[in-house]
């Protein structure tokens, strides 16, 4: 079969990337580089900061010592008191060149995100410079100082983040095919992190810059570096808090309570209708997490249910098992939302949390599934249509259906 075609969306935001770094190049290279020590030095900084790319999970600016000099580099508007004469596209032929020199291991590596990380960076660099260099060039900004042009660039690097932003849920919304309210609500809710720091070191790179010349460029680019550390160091932790509660919902498998992967696979479709509902990312998280959770209160029973199907009990058993799971949770340190959760996902719909509502119906979903032979599916879904009128959430149980409907009513695949 024909691979499918790439979404339009993303197949516009790599072709103006592309066609705005070819152009660039293309200028550049036939009329030279102005300053090219300061091109040198900055493009150094941004293929530093490249190669040092985080490519875990965790961090939405995966490079942030190559965004904040690349940004840097576009605002720049003096070296050392001496005004630059570089513009636009000398800006991007620098960034473009000094990126594909730090994403080549990336590149080795087969990292499935550099054409992505690629497009953001040099559409975004290219966002900034446009704003900037023309009107520097032309003398606008001349008599402009102090606190008013350091408030200028920190006004446009704001703008530069909103872009980006724009870009990141695009190409996420392109790829996965999640709603893209929710992916920008989250793109926003996250610049305040990582996202403030890197256009507060872009700007005070440009000003400094400006001033003292190029020996501020290492000074400032420390700070940023050890924040890039740290936050490495928080997703490794996040990501080990992950796998040993992926661990503990195992103990159900192990114990013969519940069939092979049922947990990751009620965690990954759970994920995917809270996606499609519009749930933040901390609520994702606290969902992902009860629902690998949600059947380890089977262990306090005596004689297992055949095939782990908990949905079938009776809702005073259910309700029993729920409460023992979260007596459990609780102990295990885990946050106290996950274990409301667990705790209610029996509790009647209407008086369920929507995060419980959803752990419901995917559970009871996957359960029908897996009994109803190949035409499991269809018919399990019909099933939970037929129930909303008491046991499942409407609103649930449609965004199900979307999310099943795009993957061509298959389960999802967790490992």
């Amino acid at each position: 079969m024909p691979s499918p075609r790439p979404p339009l969306t993303l197949t516009l935001i790599h072709t103006s990337a592309a066609l705005l770094a070819l152009t660039s190049l293309t200028l550049t290279l036939r009329t030279g580089l102005e300053e090219p020590g300061v091109a040198l030095a900055f493009g150094v900084l941004v293929a530093v900061g490249e190669l040092s790319r985080w490519n875990g999970t965790g961090l939405r600016e995966t490079a942030p010592l190559g965004a904040a000099g690349a940004l840097s580099y576009a605002l720049l508007g003096a070296d050392a008191g001496q005004p630059t004469h570089h513009g636009l596209f000398q800006v991007v032929s620098v960034v473009v060149a000094a990126a594909l020199v730090g994403c080549v291991p990336h590149i080795a590596r087969g990292r499935s995100r550099t054409p992505d990380h690629m497009a953001r960076r040099v559409l975004t660099v290219g966002f900034a410079a446009v704003c900037f260099q023309p009107l520097y060039n032309q003398g606008v900004f001349g008599h402009w100082g102090g606190p008013a042009y350091a408030l200028l660039l920190l006004a446009l690097l704001s703008l530069t983040a909103l872009c980006d932003a724009v870009l990141a849920a695009a190409l996420a919304h392109s790829r996965t095919r999640w709603p893209f309210g929710p992916l920008l609500r989250d793109e926003l809710r996250g610049m305040p992190g990582i996202g403030s720091a890197v256009c507060a070191t872009g700007a005070v790179m440009a000003l400094a810059v400006a001033v003292v010349g190029l020996w501020a460029l290492p000074v400032f680019s420390l700070p940023l570096l050890l924040t890039q550390l740290s936050f490495r160091r928080y997703a490794a932790v996040r990501d080990t808090y992950r796998q040993t509660i992926a661990s503990l919902a195992r103990s159900t498998e192990i114990a013969g309570y519940t069939p092979a992967g049922h947990a990751r696979r009620v965690a990954a479709l759970c994920q995917a209708v809270g996606r499609d509902l519009g749930l933040s990312e901390p609520d994702l998280t606290v969902l992902e997490y009860a629902a690998l959770m949600h059947d380890i209160g089977q262990l306090s029973l005596v004689d297992p249910v055949p095939a782990g199907a908990t949905a079938v009990l009776p809702a005073e058993e259910q309700r029993r098992i729920a409460l023992l799971g979260g007596a459990v949770v609780r102990q295990t340190g885990v946050s106290p939302q996950v274990a409301a959760v667990v705790e209610r996902q029996a509790d009647p719909c209407r008086e369920q949390p929507l995060s419980a509502r959803i752990v419901r119906a995917v559970n009871a979903y996957e359960e029908k599934t897996r009994a109803g032979g190949p035409g499991g599916p269809l018919q399990a879904l019909e099933e939970l249509r037929l129930g909303t009128a008491g046991d499942y959430a409407p609103e649930v149980v449609e965004a199900l259906a979307r999310v099943l409907s795009r993957d061509c009513l298959t389960l999802p695949s967790a490992g």
